[in-house]
């Protein structure tokens, strides 16, 4: 039997083994069959893919080497001795299949297809098939049926209080940092709102992006329990704490090919907030040409499949229409983000006025799910909040609880202006595109890399003036995104 051994290898999110070419007792012919292996050990086991190895200074003779995830999910110490077997396709992929097909699958086929992408037995070519083919036809009992089975795959979060609130937006729009200004005026006001949010994939960053930039996110169940004990919220990520499993791992898959369902989005949302204990939910839905919902009726269409879902999942939900024309606030990328929160919450006379104001609408309706607060006074209470420094002092409370980044934020020390081609005034700005240009600089691995618009729709411009400034830390990610840039900046003047 081989032992474990650990190599440093990242295959996210795959299990990947490793093994010896020659010298391990298999002839090629084995090797080809055992594309993918099941390693069991004491109590537990994994199926990974199989990679062979020709150099003995990485894996040796009765040796399985296994990259860090497989690794980790495997749980036994370097040494252990484990065994190997060919693996067998799940019995659920059989249901794929028939989901290729075009049928309309049950709760329990559903069900067992989640099960298994969330124990990491389908390939990112398995996932793959099962989402386009979602893509291609998914019913309204099916999202209400993988909503649940993801739901039940993962861990789950409980709180001592029949009110914990929650908001979160559908995403699309760079800047639209106003989780992070909703919950510690939440907070302050009293309610339970342990915000748990992802990390960027496509977009230049997430709100776990943002916190991280002032405070440690990567919490553990224990700790994020005790920092909402303490100050009634968290601003944490969610991946730590397993909440809804397999929507990690079928996202992981569905953003790079840029699928992005209304079933799938539903699904993952609410399965989610489920998971993390949530009894009240705040939805934002932006609309606007370059954000990911562009018509009214499709917007109509999205809020009628939250509300159908929501309600046969017990999560009760206000879903808001808001205005996706164009990015929010001034900041787009972790740093820059960062400074546009911080400056709302510290009442600062030049703090991006969309931003407040939309962070104001928000934590308005979060906080008339209260039924102390007479009905429709929440927007008053939650200016009330702002205004007063008392939303500001509990995101200092949340910080110090979660652990304060020493680091002083500052955006890339590297920049470039990007400047009006022509005079006029700015009619258009094209989110997708802003984006694009904040990644390719970096952003979000780059904390400081991104972009500063200095002008928003309805600005006068000159010819020559900057539109908007992008940072980074690199002269490559400050070259990458400049290139594209001086492609199309995303800007329309009239």
């Amino acid at each position: 039997m081989p032992v474990i051994r650990r190599l440093p290898i990242d295959t996210h999110p795959e299990n990947t083994a490793f093994l010896l070419r020659r010298g391990n007792g298999y002839s090629a012919e084995q090797f080809q069959a055992l594309r993918k292996i099941r390693v069991t050990g004491t109590g537990c086991e994994i199926l990974a893919t199989l990679a062979l190895v020709d150099d003995e200074a990485i894996i040796g003779a009765g040796e399985i080497g296994l990259g860090e995830q497989a690794f980790r999910r495997l749980g036994l110490p370097e040494g252990a001795e484990v065994a190997i077997a060919q693996a067998r396709p799940p019995a659920s992929l059989e249901l794929v299949r028939r989901k290729i097909e075009g049928e309309t699958l049950g709760e329990a086929e559903i069900a067992a297809i989640v099960a298994d992408i969330a124990g990491h037995l389908y390939s990112p070519m398995e996932i793959a098939a099962f989402l386009v083919a979602c893509a291609g036809f998914m019913s309204t009992p099916e999202t209400l049926a993988l909503t649940k089975a993801m739901v039940e795959v993962g861990n789950h979060l409980h709180w001592d209080s029949p009110l914990v609130v929650d908001k979160h937006c559908i995403g699309g729009i760079p800047g639209n940092r106003t989780s992070m200004i909703v919950v510690p005026i939440v907070a302050a006001h009293g309610l339970i709102c342990p915000k748990t949010s992802s990390r960027a994939i496509t977009s230049p960053c997430g709100t776990a992006d943002v916190m991280e930039v002032l405070a440690e996110v990567d919490l553990g169940e224990d700790k994020l329990a005790d920092v909402v004990a303490r100050e009634s919220a968290v601003l944490a990520w969610g991946g730590r704490v397993n909440l809804s499993p397999a929507d990690d791992v079928l996202i992981s898959v569905e953003r790079p090919l840029r699928l992005d369902t209304f079933e799938q989005m539903v699904a993952s949302i609410i399965s989610k907030k489920v998971a993390a204990g949530s009894t009240h939910l705040v939805i934002d839905i932006p609309v606007g040409p370059t954000a990911k919902v562009r018509s009214q009726d499709d917007a109509v269409r999205l809020r009628k499949l939250f509300e159908y879902v929501a309600r046969h999942m017990g999560l009760v939900t206000t879903i808001v229409f808001s205005d996706g024309s164009q990015p929010v606030g001034r900041g787009v990328g972790p740093v820059l983000e960062a400074r546009d929160v911080m400056a709302v919450l510290r009442n600062e006379p030049d703090a991006p006025a969309d931003l407040r104001d939309h962070a104001l609408m928000l934590a308005g309706h979060v906080l008339d799910f209260d039924p102390a607060i007479e009905g429709g006074s929440g927007y008053a209470r939650a200016a009330e909040l702002l205004a007063s420094g008392a939303a500001l002092a509990k995101m200092e409370a949340l910080i110090s609880a979660q652990g304060r980044n020493p680091v002083k934020p500052v955006p890339g020390k590297h920049h470039y202006d990007v400047v009006a081609p022509a005079s006029g005034r700015i009619a258009a700005i094209d989110c997708e595109r802003i984006a694009r240009i904040a990644r390719s600089a970096g952003a979000p691995l780059d904390k400081g890399a991104g972009i500063d618009l200095l002008h928003k729709v309805g600005a006068p411009v000159r010819q020559g003036e900057a539109l908007f400034r992008i940072h980074a830390n690199s002269q490559t990610g400050l070259g990458f995104a400049c290139e594209l840039a001086a492609e199309a900046s995303g800007y329309t003047i009239a």
